[in-house]
This record gives structure tokens, C-alpha cells and sequence, in this order.
């Protein structure tokens, strides 16, 4: 696709996304890989957090979490989610919506090793999303779970990450007068390939 304005060029959504994610990284003051996550509730209620994106590969958005939490719950009862990243430095944010798998093996393996020690034993310690009694209680827990697993702990069965397939991409840039720029990619299943509209801002 090309258009006059260049940030849009290109016939691949996902390098486009790589591309506006490396440009936001030179200017967000931190975290410029945060997007919003949206999930469904067993009542068909909204849910949103912000999760790290870790990986933008060539059909898919992975991010990493406990299987416990509620985001995970809720995304194992329906197998669908959407994303939006926001960028106020560029003015830009892309949208996207699809199909959830779980990222379970080598990959999830890879990327806890990367993490900080205590981000590691982390993992192990907190309950996510289940009450606790305090802080006090978890950093105990935190503290005992160091002394039992050492300095290399492995990946616990309850973590690991989720992979987006989209189904629906859409590009948006500020534009003068708020007659904004959107391109909406969007295809029939998760390995199709896209058709692109402009759409009205």
C-alpha cells in the first residue's frame, strides 16, 4: 500500500507495526511496547489492562502472563482478544483484533530466562488477580520461594504467553483538524491475506 503519507507505506501490517513500534521506542519516555488488552468476562462484561508486547512477529502479537490471572481466564473461555497501542509522542496508535493460542514452549522458555531474578521468582510467588492478605505476605512468600528454587529458577507450568493472530489491523495517525488518517486491514481468518480500506476519520 502507499499513500502520501509515508508511515503508512508497505504491504506488510505486521512490518508496519515493527516499524511504528521502533519509532515510538526512540521518543516514549518508557514503556513504548504497553497496549491495552481487552477480554470478555464470563457475563460478557469489558475487561482492559495494560501488558507488554514483547514480540510483534510475522503474524502475531505475543505477550507473556500467569494462566491464572483473570485476563488469562478470560481469554481461554473465548479464545479472542484485541489490542490497542497508543503512542502521544507520534500521535499514532494501531488497533488490533483476533484469535488468542498460548505460546508454551520454547519461546515462553526463552523470554523468562531473560527476565530479572526477581521478576522470575515473582512469577512463582504472586497470585494474580486472587486476593492476598498484604505486601508483607508476599514478600515472604517471595523470600522463601528464593531460598527453595536458587538463583536459576525454571519457568512455572502457570506462565508462559498468548500470541494474537489478527483478524483486523487498523492504522490511525493524528491528522490536521482532526480529519485523521485510518487504514483498516482486515482478513477472514487468522493466515489469510489482507484486504486494506481508508476509512473515514
Amino acid at each position: 500500500m502507499n499513500d502520501d503519507r509515508d508511515i503508512f507505506a508497505g504491504e506488510d501490517p505486521f512490518a508496519i507495526a515493527r516499524r511504528w513500534l521502533a519509532e515510538a521506542e526512540a521518543l516514549e519516555p518508557s514503556d513504548a511496547n504497553a497496549a491495552a488488552l481487552s477480554t470478555v468476562d464470563e457475563t460478557g462484561l469489558p475487561d482492559v489492562r495494560v501488558v507488554l508486547i514483547k514480540q510483534i512477529e510475522d503474524n502475531g502479537f505475543v505477550f507473556f502472563t500467569n494462566y491464572e490471572s483473570a485476563k488469562a481466564r478470560q481469554i481461554e473461555a473465548t479464545g479472542a482478544a484485541a489490542l490497542v497501542f497508543h503512542w502521544k509522542s507520534l500521535r499514532r496508535q494501531i488497533r488490533v483484533r483476533g484469535r488468542v493460542e498460548r505460546e508454551d514452549g520454547p519461546q515462553a522458555d526463552a523470554y523468562y530466562r531473560s527476565r530479572a531474578l526477581t521478576s522470575r521468582i515473582g512469577a512463582w510467588a504472586s497470585p494474580q488477580s486472587r486476593p492476598i492478605a498484604s505486601r508483607a505476605v508476599l514478600e515472604a512468600e517471595m523470600a522463601r520461594l528464593r531460598a527453595e528454587l536458587g538463583e536459576d529458577p525454571p519457568r512455572p507450568p502457570f506462565w508462559g504467553g498468548y500470541r494474537i493472530r489478527p483478524v483486523e489491523m487498523e492504522f490511525w495517525a493524528d491528522g490536521a483538524h482532526r480529519l485523521h488518517d485510518r487504514y483498516k486491514w482486515t482478513r477472514r481468518g487468522v493466515s489469510g491475506p489482507f484486504d486494506v480500506l481508508r476509512l473515514g476519520p
